[in-house]
C-alpha cells in the first residue's frame, strides 16, 4: 500500500518547523525571528535527508560551519571564542566518548555474535509466520530495559540479518530501532534521559509509567512491521540440521554484555554523579573486547565502517549541543507530545536537561516522548545510526518515513494510551 505523501513527511517537517520554538530566549543574530544557529542546523539536517549517500560529508560540513559561526559571532554557554568552544567540548566529551566506544564496540560484538552460530539456532525458537518477526521485536524491547538501546538494536539487527539472509525490509529495520528505544523509555537504567530524570531526584516509579505508552505503541507498530517483513522474506529455516556453535564466541558475547550491564547498573545506582565525568559504559565495552581478544580476534575489517558511522552521529550530536536552546515551551500535555517529534532531529539529552530545569512535567510522559521520538528518523537516535551501519540501505529519510509510517502512528497511539490510562499529573 502506498503511503500518503503527507504521512511520509509529517515527522520530518513537524520537527524542522518546531526547532525555532526551542530558542524562545535566544538573543543571537536571527533571520525572520529564527536564530541563525537553527537555520544552519536545519540546513544540515535537510542536507542529510536529501543526500543520504554523502551524510558524513554533510554532517561534518555542517559541524564546521556551525562551529566557526559560534566562535566568531555568538559564543557558547561556557564563554566566547575558542576558549568558549574548549569549555563546551569539555562538558560534552563524556557523551561523545561513550557513544563512540559503544557504536564501534557493539559493531565488533555483533560480528562475534553472528559468527558464533547462535543466530542459526533462533529459527527453531521463533514462531512461524508473522509472529516470528513480532517476537523478535518483543525480545529487543525487553533487552533494552536493562541493556543500552544501541546494544539491543544491534543484537536485533544481527539476528534479523542471519535469519532473513540479510533480506530485511527497511520498515522492519525502523521497527527494530523503535523497539529498542521504546524498551528503554520506562527504565532508569535503560536510557540516558531516564537516568538524568532519576538523578535529578525523581522516583523511578514516576518514569516506569512510560511503559504503558511503550507497550501500546509496540503492538501498534510491531504488528504491521512483522506482517511487512513476513511478506518480504520469511525466516530461513534451512539451518535446522545440526551445526557447530562456537562456544568461545558465545562466551565473549555474554562476557561483554554482562560487563556492560553491571557497569550501567552500578554507575547509575551507586555513582550517578560520576557518569557526567567519565564514559564508564563505553570504556567497559572496549576493555571487555580487548580482554577477550586473545580468545577470539575481533573482525577488525569492520572498524573503518563503524568509525565512519560513529563520526557521523557524533557530528550531529555536537551540532545539536551547540544550539542556543535557552527555554522550552511551557510544560503541558500537548507540548510534551511535540517534544517527541522534535527529538527525531534534536539531541534528546539537552531537551531533557532543559525540561528538568524548567519543571512542571509529568516525567513518565516526558520519558516516553523523548525516548521514543528519535525512532521516527534513522539518524534520530544512536540506535538508528547503529542499525544503519549494518544496513546502509536504511540511510534514506524518504524510505524510512515511507515504509516506517507506523512508527509515528504508534507514537501517537502510545501517547493517547498514557493520557487515557495514566493521566497527565505533572510533578
Amino acid at each position: 500500500m502506498k503511503t500518503p505523501l503527507s504521512l511520509r513527511n509529517f515527522g520530518l517537517f513537524f520537527s524542522l518547523a518546531a526547532l525555532p520554538a526551542l530558542a524562545l530566549a535566544s538573543d543571537g543574530p536571527s533571520v525572520g525571528g529564527i536564530p541563525v544557529d537553527f537555520i544552519l542546523f536545519g540546513l544540515t539536517l535537510l542536507g542529510v535527508a536529501m543526500f543520504h549517500h554523502y551524510v558524513l560529508q554533510v554532517a561534518l560540513g555542517g559541524l564546521t560551519v556551525i562551529t566557526i559561526y559560534k566562535v566568531l559571532f555568538t559564543g557558547f554557554h561556557a564563554g566566547e571564542g575558542l576558549a568558549g568552544l574548549a569549555g563546551h567540548m569539555a562538558h560534552e566529551w563524556v557523551l561523545i566518548a561513550n557513544l563512540f566506544c559503544l557504536l564501534v564496540g557493539f559493531a565488533l560484538l555483533a560480528r562475534h555474535f553472528e559468527d558464533s552460530g547462535v543466530p542459526e539456532l533462533l529459527p527453531k525458537l521463533l514462531p512461524e509466520g508473522w509472529l516470528g518477526p513480532f517476537v523478535l521485536l518483543i525480545i529487543v524491547f525487553l533487552l533494552s530495559g536493562f541493556l543500552d538501546n544501541i546494544a539491543a538494536a544491534l543484537i536485533g539487527g544481527t539476528v534479523a540479518a542471519s535469519i532473513y539472509k540479510r533480506k530485511v525490509h527497511i520498515g522492519y529495520l525502523a521497527a527494530l530501532v523503535t523497539a529498542s528505544n521504546a524498551g528503554g523509555a520506562g527504565s532508569v537504567v535503560g536510557d540516558t534521559t531516564t537516568t538524568m530524570i532519576w538523578i535529578s531526584g525523581v522516583s523511578p516509579l514516576a518514569v516506569i509509567e512510560a511503559y504503558v505508552g511503550s507497550a501500546v505503541a509496540t503492538v501498534v507498530f510491531g504488528v504491521p512491521a512483522a506482517l511487512l517483513q513476513n511478506r518480504y522474506a520469511s525466516i530461513d529455516r534451512s539451518h535446522d540440521e545440526a551445526h557447530t556453535v562456537d562456544m568461545a564466541r558465545v562466551g565473549i558475547v555474554l562476557f561483554i554484555l554482562v560487563a556492560a550491564i553491571i557497569t550501567n547498573v552500578t554507575i547509575n545506582l551507586k555513582f550517578p554523579e560520576s557518569a557526567d565525568h567519565f564514559p564508564f559504559l563505553g570504556v567497559a565495552v572496549v576493555l571487555a573486547l580487548l580482554l577477550m581478544s586473545p580468545l577470539r580476534k575481533p573482525e577488525l575489517s569492520l572498524l573503518p565502517g563503524a568509525v565512519r558511522g560513529s563520526i557521523f552521529l557524533l557530528a550531529l550530536v555536537t551540532c545539536a549541543s551547540m544550539m542556543p536552546v535557552e527555554k522550552l515551551p511551557p510544560a503541558s500535555l500537548l507540548t510534551t507530545m511535540g517534544l517527541g517529534f522534535i527529538s527525531s532531529v534534536f539531541d534528546n539529552i539537552p531537551l531533557t536537561a532543559l525540561a528538568i530545569k524548567q519543571g512542571g512535567y509529568d516525567w513518565g510522559f516526558l520519558a516516553y516522548a523523548v525516548g521514543y521520538g528519535g525512532s521516527m528518523l534513522w539518524f534520530g537516535s544512536s540506535a538508528g545510526v547503529a542499525v544503519a551501519s549494518l544496513f546502509p540501505e536504511a540511510k534514506s529519510v524518504g524510505q524510512w518515513l515511507r515504509h516506517g509510517w507506523f512508527i509515528p502512528v504508534g507514537y501517537i497511539a502510545g501517547y493517547a494510551a498514557l493520557t487515557l490510562i495514566v493521566g497527565w499529573h505533572p510533578n
